[in-house]
C-alpha cells in the first residue's frame, strides 16, 4: 500500500510546474517524511540572429555581418544581386548588376559598349576639318548608387576601365581641299586622311544623379546624367598621298610641303582638341528587383 502511494505522490510531483520541480518536495506517509528532489527540467530557448538574408528579396541588408558571422558566405552573396539592369546611353548598350548594401546604398558591376559614334552625331569638327567617326566603345565599370533621401533620386560614383577604339576619317570641304591651321591643301594632292583617338587615362572617375522609380514591386526605371573624365588624348593621322609639293588653292607654286607633312599637320590639331576629354554620361534603363 505504500509503494501505491508513494507511486501516485511522485507521478503528481513530476507533472508539477518547472519552477516548483526546482524545490524539493516533502512526502508524508504515516509517520515518515521523505524528501524527494526532483531534477530542474531544461528548457532550450533559441536566439533571433542578429542578422538575417532574405533569399527571395536577393537583398543582405549587413554584408559584412552576414559574411563575417557565417550565415552567408562571400560566394553566396555575389550570386544573389539586388537587381539587374539594361541600359543604353553614351557610354554604349550594356548591362550591370547591382547588389544593396542597404535602402540608401547599391554597389554595381557593368558593361557598356558597341558602336555609339552616331549617338555623337556621326562625325566631329576640328578646327576647320570634318572627320567622320567610327567607334567600339567598351566599358566595363565599377559603382555606387546613393539613394540620399531614400526615393528615387540618386547619386553614383565609380571607376570607369575604358577599352574605347575611334577612328576618323576626313572629309575635303567644297572645292576639293583640307583646310589645316588656315591654308587651304589640295585634297587629291594630300590624299586620304585616316586616322584614330585615343584617351590615355586607363582608368577613368566618373559621377551621376538620376532617377529610379519604381513601377511595380519588381520592375522599375532609370535615368542618368553626368561625366567620366577620359583624360587627354593620342591621336594618329595617315595619309595614302605621296605628293612632294602638295598644291595650295590660289597658289599656282604649291606649298612646298609633302603629302605625310600636311597629315603630320592635321595629326597635331586633331591631338590638341582633346575630343571628349570629358565624356557625357547620359543613359534610360531599365531594372528588374529580385
Amino acid at each position: 500500500m505504500k509503494l501505491i502511494k508513494l507511486t501516485a505522490i511522485s507521478a503528481a510531483v513530476l507533472a508539477s510546474t518547472a519552477a516548483l520541480a526546482a524545490e524539493p518536495v516533502v512526502v508524508v506517509d504515516g509517520n515518515e517524511a521523505v524528501a524527494y528532489e526532483v531534477e530542474p527540467v531544461a528548457v532550450a530557448y533559441e536566439a533571433d540572429p542578429a542578422y538575417a538574408y532574405n533569399a527571395d528579396a536577393g537583398v543582405v541588408r549587413n554584408t559584412t555581418g552576414a559574411v563575417v558571422g557565417g550565415t552567408k558566405t562571400f560566394f553566396q552573396t555575389a550570386v544573389n544581386p539586388a537587381a539587374i539592369s539594361a541600359e543604353v546611353g553614351t557610354l554604349g548598350y550594356g548591362a550591370n548588376i547591382g547588389w544593396a548594401l542597404n535602402d540608401k546604398t547599391e554597389l554595381q558591376a557593368g558593361w557598356a559598349g558597341g558602336d555609339v559614334a552616331d549617338l555623337f552625331g556621326g562625325d566631329i569638327d576640328i578646327d576647320d576639318v570634318n572627320y567622320d567617326i567610327d567607334s567600339d566603345f567598351s566599358n566595363p565599370y565599377l559603382g555606387v548608387q546613393l539613394r540620399p533621401a531614400a526615393n528615387w533620386f540618386t547619386m553614383g560614383a565609380g571607376i570607369i576601365v575604358p577599352d574605347n577604339d575611334i577612328d576618323v576619317t576626313a572629309n575635303p570641304q567644297d572645292g576639293g581641299v583640307y583646310k589645316i591651321d588656315g591654308v587651304e591643301y589640295d585634297a587629291t594632292d594630300v590624299g586620304s586622311l585616316t586616322g584614330t583617338i585615343e584617351h590615355r587615362n586607363k582608368l577613368a572617375p566618373y559621377a551621376t544623379i538620376g532617377f529610379r522609380p519604381n513601377i511595380t514591386n519588381n520592375f522599375g526605371v532609370f535615368g542618368e546624367i553626368g561625366a567620366a573624365y577620359l583624360g587627354k588624348t593620342d591621336a594618329t593621322v595617315r595619309t595614302n598621298g605621296t605628293s612632294e609639293n602638295v598644291g595650295v588653292k590660289g597658289s599656282e607654286i604649291g606649298s612646298g610641303k609633302t603629302s605625310a607633312q600636311i597629315a603630320a599637320e592635321a595629326q597635331n590639331e586633331l591631338k590638341s582638341d582633346n575630343y571628349l576629354e570629358w565624356l557625357p554620361i547620359v543613359k534610360l534603363g531599365a531594372t528588374y528587383r529580385f
